[in-house]
């Protein structure tokens, strides 16, 4: 069933999306979110080595904290481009802040789709008029569908909720269904809200949601070279300023760490091809860092992935995955469950519990839980098993 999204707005946050002819199906390609006034900005990206060139530009421009509008194009990565797609980015941006009448480093910019190609500047710029002139409080669902690329649905989130006697609104919005990998995935992710801000709590906070969320999840073990997400807090709200570790912004993160995570997994659940979204629990590490080594291994497992796309409860696959995280491993403190169905302990495997089994893999969502009798630290991320149709959507992706 489609979603409503009928109830989708910020106060103070316009937002709209148009084919604008990058993209030759006749697609949305082009988005803009707009606050009408300044907001405090924090921002996180990808950490590759190639980054494109508007994630370049966004973090020379995040530094100050300030922003007040994200325009994107899908279709067209503009990664890979040289100097002359640095250049493309400053044009997209500058085009937009003189229709707009703000300042232009106040816009931020972003782009996905194929790498190695430069923006088709004139068709983007003949929009821009279309795109500023429909702007409108109910148009996050659209702004929302001119970001995707392979993605099957949409992906929003809304948390409402109140600080003082203020109501307080935060809205999400995110694309991505493969090459989804930290640090970041190929996404793209934009809250908007109402709240009034500190600048310093606010990047603090979108930093620790991010790593819980976006930063735990994994499709193919792909890092992508465009990843950004970016939040702006326009504090339209007139709420008391949230900072510190104040009651208010504890209300704040909860609202902001259920958004992203709804979002992260909904990308997951979306991984392209994706039938099952597979959660991966690892206990008792030593480090977290080792929690996450274990939990990686076993998520990047494409044998792991491909058992559990054909329902098949293959404990071997998550052993030998676990086995090949670079940590030393006390083998026989290791145990593994299946949903709290013990598979392996002791060193070795447990017999039975066939039906049960079954039946847990053929179920949409799966749980798999590690315990490496090691400490007490523990990470957890989610991940998708591995189809028949991801290797046609990225055998096919570049025409």
């Amino acid at each position: 069933m489609k979603p409503n999204f009928e109830n989708y707005a910020v106060p103070g946050f316009l937002a709209n999306g148009i084919h604008a002819g990058i993209k030759e199906d006749r697609k949305k390609d082009l988005s803009l979110i707009f606050s009408t006034v300044s907001a405090k900005a924090a921002a996180v990206f990808t950490t590759n080595a190639f980054k494109a060139a508007p994630v370049l530009l966004d973090m020379e421009r995040i530094k100050s904290g300030q922003a007040q509008a994200i325009l994107t194009n899908s279709g067209n990565a503009n990664a890979a481009t040289g100097t002359g797609g640095y250049q493309d980015a400053l044009a997209m941006s500058r085009s937009l802040s003189q229709r707009l009448g703000i300042r232009d480093d106040l816009v931020l910019v972003a782009s996905t789709g194929v790498i190695g190609r430069r923006l088709p500047l004139k068709k983007i710029e003949s929009a821009m008029g279309r795109l500023i002139k429909g702007l409108k409080p109910e148009g996050i669902p659209i702004a929302e569908e001119a970001i995707m690329t392979t993605d099957r649905f949409s992906k929003i989130a809304m948390r409402k909720n109140r600080i003082g006697d203020k109501d307080i609104i935060l809205c999400g919005i995110a694309k991505g269904a493969g090459m989804i990998e930290p640090h970041m995935a190929t996404m793209l992710s934009y809250v908007m809200t109402d709240a009034a801000m500190d600048g310093t709590t606010l990047d603090a906070v979108f930093r620790e949601a991010v790593a819980q969320s976006f930063n735990a999840i994994s499709v193919d073990g792909c890092m992508s070279t465009n990843d950004t997400a970016i939040i702006l807090a326009n504090g339209m709200a007139g709420n008391p300023l949230i900072k510190g570790n104040s009651k208010s912004l504890a209300v704040f993160r909860g609202m902001l760490f259920s958004v992203l995570s709804d979002l992260s997994q909904a990308m997951v659940r979306d991984g392209e091809g994706a039938t099952k979204l597979i959660k991966v629990s690892v206990r008792g590490a030593r480090t977290i860092g080792d929690a996450k080594k274990v939990a990686y291994a076993i998520a990047n497992s494409n044998l792991f992935k491909a058992a559990c796309f054909g329902q098949d409860p293959n404990w071997g696959r998550i052993i030998a995955a676990t086995g090949s995280a670079g940590i030393p491993l006390p083998v026989h403190a290791v145990e593994l469950y299946f949903e709290g169905i013990p598979v392996f302990k002791k060193g070795q495997g447990i017999s039975g519990n066939t039906k049960k089994l079954s039946k847990i893999m053929g179920k949409d969502d799966i749980h798999i839980s590690v315990h490496l009798g090691m400490g007490s630290k523990a990470f957890c991320l989610h991940t998708s098993d591995l189809t028949y149709d991801y290797v046609k959507i990225n055998a096919q992706y570049h025409t």
